[in-house]
Parts: structure tokens; C-alpha cells; sequence
């Protein structure tokens, strides 16, 4: 099947064709984004397949279909930025990759929790400066720690397992905990207890809009002081202003992003000559205790051909007529 893939970067044109040879769709590859601007290029594609930062809204969605897409394929796990009702109103279907590696994401997140608990991004910063002082680097032990995960699924899950390896103790909060973590001895209990009671908290749930800005003004209040708050889930699960206002307060004590909100105008993105415009975006760089990677938590070698090998599989079970068994229905 003919397969046109937006958001198109070096290493997903080498994963996808190095798994294409086993399935042998027709490929074709655009480094732009899908848009109202954009989507004139996928006209008579029966098939597209989109990213994270793509806009397949309703307009989007009525474009494709006039022009004879029946297939949206996503090539990740996140479907906020699709309008599903839309989709099904243009007969277009829409698969994604609803697990690809959650380790990956689960060990980033780790990272940046090790990084800021044990300032490392400063120190390696220092000694580039030949400053050898140990001097506002000094950290705590993990160990009998609580953490509170938000989200118990597969890579909440996998984040909890290695944090109970490290001796925290561990909480989560999830409507639909995953058994096995719960087995390894996480402990579930709601979500404001979680909150007061943590002294790390992670957060690993979908974006809708139960859990947009889930961590606002009134959730930081009941955070301890100092908490570390780490995000590889998606950015509007956090209201970055009230995350400002906290941290300006001192009332948390360190920061990791793997997501921000208003990504789209800039992750993914050689910005390095650029003036950035957005204003919140350049008052979290400002403090040393923030750490923001670019949405890299999924990116390591086995994540990208798990996400290729799936996403051509999805196609391929359209092609053949069969049941699609990553299908998202509004």
C-alpha cells in the first residue's frame, strides 16, 4: 500500500525502511508537518501516517478523505492531537502504536530524575569551567524515598519497577493499575494523597480532558515542599504557569520535562540560530533546577523499530481487510 509518512526525520526513513523490506508498502516521505497547508501533498495517498506534532483535526481530516485517504496511521502512542469523531464522520480509520518499548521511556525519566536529584547538569557544566567546588551540588539518597506515580500503565509501571529497585517506597494512582506493579509492591491510593505524600512524582498519564493541567495551581499546594516533579507524558498535563509560580516559590524543589505544552513550535526542531519566541518556555530555562529534554524520552534503538514495525503492520492489516487491532474509535 502507498504510505505517505509527515514529520519525516533521518532516523524514521531509516527505520521504516529498513522494516519496510518485510512488508514492501510504497513509501513516501515528507519532512513537513501535516496541516491545512500541507495536506494537499497526501491527495491520493490511501494511506498516511503522522506524528506527535502533526494536526489531523476535523478540516485536515476532510481534506484527506476528498482526496482518497482511508488510513491513519500514527506512529506512536498519544492520539490528543487527532479528532477521532471527524475521522469517523470521513470514513478514514485511525491506528497507532499503543506500546513500543516503555522501558525506553521509563529509563529518561529515571535520567532526569538522577540528573536533578544529583545536580549532574551542573556539575558537568562546572568542570567545562575548570570549577572543581562541590559547593550547591550536594543531593539526597533515593533510598526510602516515596515516589508517587501518576499513571500505572506500561511505562508507569516499568518507571516503578526500577524505582522499587532503588528502595523507594512507591505510590500510584490509576483507575486502571497495571497488576503486575502492583504485585512488585506499589502501593495505589488517590491522587491527592499521592500528592501530599510523595516526595518524587512522576507522571505517565494520557492527555484528555480529565487530565489536562491535572497539575495546577491547587494539585501544587498540596505537593510537599521541595517535590520533584517529573513529565514524560504529555505537556498540557501541566499548567507551566502554575508550575513557574511553584517553583519561583520554592515550593518545588526541581523540575524535568520531556514535554511542555506548547512543543509543537519547537521540539523536533533546529532552532539554534533562531530568536525563541515563546516567553514561558524561556522563564524555565531560567532556573538551574529545571531540566527540559526535547521529547526524546521514546527515542533509542529498539523504541524506533518496535514503532516502524507496528506502524507498517497497522497498514498492512488494512490492506488485507483484517481486523486492526491498535484501532482508535471516537
Amino acid at each position: 500500500m502507498k504510505l505517505g509518512v509527515f514529520s519525516t526525520r533521518s532516523y524514521d526513513r531509516e527505520f521504516l525502511t529498513r522494516e519496510n523490506v518485510a512488508f514492501d508498502h510504497e513509501l513516501v516521505f515528507f519532512e513537513t508537518r501535516l496541516s491545512q497547508e500541507t495536506c494537499c501533498l497526501a491527495h491520493g495517498l490511501p494511506a498516511v501516517c503522522v506524528f506527535v506534532n502533526d494536526q489531523p483535526d476535523a478540516e485536515v481530516l476532510r481534506i484527506l478523505a476528498a482526496g482518497g485517504t482511508r488510513l491513519l496511521a500514527l506512529r506512536c502512542a498519544g492520539y490528543n492531537n487527532v479528532d477521532l469523531a471527524a475521522a469517523a464522520e470521513c470514513g478514514i480509520r485511525v491506528v497507532r502504536v499503543p506500546a513500543y518499548s516503555p522501558h525506553s521511556v521509563a529509563e529518561h525519566t529515571v535520567g532526569l530524575l538522577l540528573t536533578l536529584n544529583r545536580k549532574i547538569h551542573r556539575a558537568w557544566q562546572r568542570i567545562k569551567e575548570g570549577n572543581f567546588s562541590l559547593e550547591g551540588l550536594m543531593g539526597t539518597e533515593l533510598r526510602g524515598a516515596t515516589a508517587g506515580i501518576v499513571g500505572l500503565g506500561r511505562i508507569g509501571s516499568a518507571t516503578a519497577k526500577i524505582l522499587l529497585g532503588f528502595g523507594m517506597q512507591v505510590l500510584a494512582s490509576d483507575p486502571q493499575p497495571q497488576p503486575e506493579a502492583l504485585a512488585a509492591g506499589v502501593r495505589l491510593v488517590a491522587l491527592d494523597e499521592l500528592y501530599r505524600e510523595s516526595d518524587v512524582i512522576s507522571l505517565h498519564c494520557p492527555l484528555n480532558p480529565q487530565t489536562h493541567h491535572m497539575i495546577d495551581a491547587r494539585a501544587i499546594d498540596m505537593m510537599k515542599p521541595g517535590v520533584f516533579l517529573i513529565n514524560t507524558s504529555r505537556g498540557a498535563v501541566v499548567d507551566t504557569r502554575a508550575l513557574i509560580d511553584g517553583l519561583k516559590a520554592r515550593k518545588i524543589g526541581a523540575v524535568g520535562l520531556d514535554v511542555y505544552e506548547q512543543e509543537g513550535d519547537l521540539f523536533f526542531e533546529d532552532l539554534s540560530n533562531e530568536i525563541i519566541q515563546d516567553d514561558v518556555f524561556e522563564r524555565l530555562l531560567t532556573f538551574p533546577n529545571v531540566v527540559i529534554t526535547g521529547h526524546q524520552g521514546f527515542f533509542t534503538a529498539q523504541a524506533m523499530q518496535a514503532i516502524a514495525r507496528t506502524t507498517l503492520e497497522n497498514v498492512r492489516q488494512f490492506e488485507a481487510g483484517e481486523e486492526l487491532v491498535n484501532e482508535l474509535r471516537a
